[in-house]
């Protein structure tokens, strides 16, 4: 069977690779001149940083979907960071989250006494919910709602207490505001709102304790350079600069599609843009009724620096006394907050090949609204402002220290294909999870497929890789 794939995101490529290796013939159209999408590195003089992703949860999860692949385990080293991160507060007190249960319990009852009961009721009970969460919503897909809508997987929702959001979920355990923080910013890692995202969701910092947070060697976006060794293997083509313009549909069927380099006629397409981007390739067909929600947008910096901060932790949250008027800055408000919390990264402690000798990286992430009502004139002055505050939480003499520096921003985002500029696919909402999230079959178009962030399970690199395996089995089914 020949099957062409607009994209080669990570969901593009490992598609490929399981579709290759079951014996089809698999042409990727790519429109820039890499492949990896948002897994990237930003490069310059010598060193280089992950652009997009940097905490590596599931490492079980993406070493089975590599194998798939084709990629054996020795060829992808990881290592655990623990302390997974140090949440840092404006007073200068600090909370370190660990997978070592037991240390976990000291520094909780050191800080939050009290509260101790509470986090080992929460690994219990979001041990079971995991379990059964990931079986029933994660390995299946759902392309006729009534998959989804069964007695069975209903009771489950209700189990999972599915109505709730995240935060909610969280104050159930803990009674302080910081600690119900601790545990529900995670939404952020895929762009969902801690108050806004369901309860399945608590999922993912359960993951954190349960799996672990780990670092790939080299850097989360040399999987690009992996996988395309594999693609190469396995004799995949792949077209750069190869700009899809639109489908070529028959009677609603996708026969296959006009790019800026010519006519490619295929079995099946997949789809391996941001999802909502999918209907400006429909041209015969009216905009969609179904209103998209973006995830939220991102401030990045990407900073190289003279020294390695030996003290600091790999991954770190400074955090705002008002955390929860941050987020709703980001996904009510729609603007800036004047009091963000900041994420760092800080690869170069656990890893001295991202820059030249005795040099280092740093990331520092402001979760900001998506869209493009957003004046970016002034991020120079705010990326200043930011630098400022991590120099006096955390990083001493960071200006000093700093020799170049890079700011992304959701409209440069918007401008490489993120839906309204969203860093993480269309949000966690409750009417885009599971059923409701676009699937891998999509679409009233035969033979025409998606995979991504955006579609069934969801965002995150691991979360994608299954939504791959899913388009897999079901081009395979057919």
């Amino acid at each position: 069977m020949n099957i062409g794939i607009i994209g080669g995101g990570i969901g593009g490529m490992l598609s490929a690779l399981m579709l290759a290796r079951k014996g089809h013939n698999v042409t990727i159209h790519e429109k820039a001149n890499v492949l990896g999408g948002r897994l990237a590195f930003v490069e310059r003089e010598g060193f280089k940083i992950d652009k997009g992703p940097t905490i590596v949860l599931l490492p079980e999860m993406i070493y089975e979907f590599l194998n798939k692949a084709g990629v054996d385990r020795e060829e992808v080293e990881m290592i655990r960071c623990d302390p997974l991160y140090r949440m840092i507060y404006p007073d200068g007190s600090s909370f370190t989250k660990t997978s070592d249960i037991q240390n976990q319990v000291e520094e909780i009852r050191s800080m939050f006494p009290g509260e101790e009961e509470g986090f080992l009721r929460y690994l219990d009970d979001m041990r079971v919910r995991f379990n059964k969460g990931k079986k029933a919503f994660l390995e299946k897909s759902f392309i006729h709602k009534r998959e989804f809508f069964t007695f069975k997987n209903m009771k489950l929702l209700l189990e999972l207490k599915a109505h709730q959001n995240v935060r909610s979920q969280a104050s159930q355990y803990f009674k302080d505001e910081r600690l119900q923080d601790a545990f529900s910013l995670q939404t952020l890692y895929i762009g969902g709102d801690p108050s806004g995202s369901p309860a399945l969701y608590s999922l993912v910092p359960f993951s954190e304790y349960e799996h672990g947070i780990w670092y790939i060697k080299g850097g989360y976006a040399s999987l690009i350079s992996l996988l395309e060794k594999h693609i190469q293997k396995e004799g995949i083509t792949v077209n750069f600069g190869s700009a899809v313009e639109e489908f070529i549909i028959n009677q609603n069927d996708c026969k296959g599609f006009r790019a800026l380099d010519g006519e490619f006629y295929y079995d099946k397409v997949v789809f391996n843009g941001d999802f909502p981007m999918i209907h400006n390739l429909i041209k015969a067909e009216k905009p969609p009724k179904k209103k998209y929600t973006p995830s939220s947008g991102c401030l990045l910096l990407y900073l190289g620096l003279d020294r390695i901060y030996e003290e600091v932790d790999v991954h770190q949250f400074f955090m705002t006394d008002e955390f929860k008027a941050h987020m709703k800055d980001v996904f009510k408000n729609r603007s800036i907050s004047k009091d963000p919390a900041i994420y760092t990264f800080h690869p170069s402690k656990i890893d001295h090949s991202l820059a030249p000798p005795g040099k280092g990286v740093l990331y520092a992430l402001i979760p900001v609204p998506s869209g493009t009502a957003t004046n970016w004139e002034e991020k120079d002055s705010l990326a200043n402002e930011i630098i400022g505050v991590l120099e006096e939480r955390g990083f001493p003499h960071l200006k000093e220290a700093i020799e170049w520096m890079e700011i992304r921003t959701p409209l440069d985002a918007e401008v490489e294909g993120l839906f309204e500029g969203g860093s993480f696919g269309i949000a966690p909402t409750l009417t885009q999870s599971g059923a409701f999230r676009p699937q891998v079959k999509p679409l009233n178009y035969k033979n025409l497929y998606a995979v991504g962030a955006s579609v069934h399970p969801g965002g995150g690199i691991p979360i994608v890789m299954q939504g791959a395996d899913l388009l897999v089995k079901e081009i395979e089914r057919v």
